[in-house]
């Protein structure tokens, strides 16, 4: 307890990024591989995974038909969300769905709200005074222990597998698992535990870590990460404050300079209605009209013409991890 205090207090310092590094739609930076696992130097793969599936219907809804469709590649689950059993139901109709686990250490709507599944105490460190998941990230760094959010998060994994789910990747939830090196290292260790693999950017790698002696080789929250074990060179997420008319222009804007590479594309797919609409009342900058542009821009002939016509090789998790064990 007393060491994740210590990381808590000197996490702006030390690291990591919670939404910060996440491209906030810019130009890119020259961090991108030069070939990604063994496919033409030229090529630029693209996984377009939808967010938060479990947290909502309308979430849920607009996210079964981006996968169905083929709009999305692969979608990251919430297993504490009050709508996961609509997940799970659907994933069995659907064997085949790329599906990831988001490990979730945070309710962070203030009139909708979900617990733990470890079943911790109303006293945990991740618990605030009502039993439900801390809304704040810093808060879960600082009073939870390591056992607590390593018990939470294989609790999550496991209720997912023993229902059948097949989990292709491990994300996180808000970027919890990223705020210090103690929250950072239980992340790593899920995904060596299990044998899958973690959302985590080499770009972030390279800003925010640490060269270690071997080429190759960087220092992350304490963990020596090889970068030719990483799948992903970069995480784009569209953010707060670009005007609905602007939203399909400044993902084309933002894809088409990307140099070749592996990309993740995060987007939070819903519509904007009753449910969504109570469910993010005070978050007017991630409310329902939010989820509903990226729905609208995503399902558009627009966008995927702009995929086909610039090259894009949409991929998955597991196109992604029969490439990395091909390549090597």
């Amino acid at each position: 307890m007393q060491l994740i205090r210590i990381f808590a207090q000197t996490a702006v310092c030390l690291l990591f990024f919670c939404a910060q590094c996440i491209a906030q739609l810019r130009p890119p930076t020259e961090s991108a591989a030069a070939t990604p696992f063994g496919f033409p130097g030229n090529a630029r793969l693209l996984v377009i995974q939808a967010e938060d599936l479990g947290m909502a219907h309308s979430i849920d809804k607009a996210s079964f038909e981006a996968l169905e469709k083929g709009w999305v590649t692969t979608a990251g689950v919430l297993v504490p969300g009050p709508w996961f059993p609509e997940v799970l139901r659907w994933s069995h109709s659907h064997p085949n769905a790329d599906l990831g686990i988001r490990l979730d250490l945070n309710a962070d709507w203030s009139s909708y709200r979900w617990r733990p599944i470890s079943g911790a105490s109303k006293g945990s460190g991740l618990t605030d005074g009502g039993g439900y998941l801390s809304s704040s990230q810093l808060y879960v760094a600082r009073h939870a222990s390591q056992s607590e959010v390593e018990d939470e998060e294989r609790a999550q994994i496991d209720l997912a597998k023993k229902a059948g789910m097949q989990i292709t990747h491990l994300d996180n939830h808000m970027r919890a698992l990223t705020v210090t090196p103690a929250m950072f290292q239980t992340y790593w260790k899920m995904g060596q535990e299990y044998g899958l693999p973690i959302v985590l950017p080499s770009e972030l790698l390279k800003t925010r870590g640490t060269p270690a002696a071997k080429q190759g080789i960087y220092n992350f929250g304490g963990i020596d990460v090889d970068l030719t074990k990483v799948a992903i060179d970069r995480e784009l997420e569209i953010m707060p404050g670009l005007a609905q008319k602007d939203w399909l222009g400044a993902y084309e804007k933002t894809l088409d300079v990307l140099p070749p590479g592996v990309y993740l594309l995060s987007v939070h797919l819903g519509f904007n209605d009753d449910e969504l609409q109570a469910m993010t009342w005070d978050h007017p900058n991630w409310g329902a009209q939010w989820r509903q542009n990226d729905y609208d821009v995503i399902s558009s002939p627009e966008f995927q013409k702009f995929l086909k016509d610039k090259g894009f090789i949409l991929v998955n998790w597991r196109d992604l991890q029969k490439a990395m064990q091909d390549h090597h």
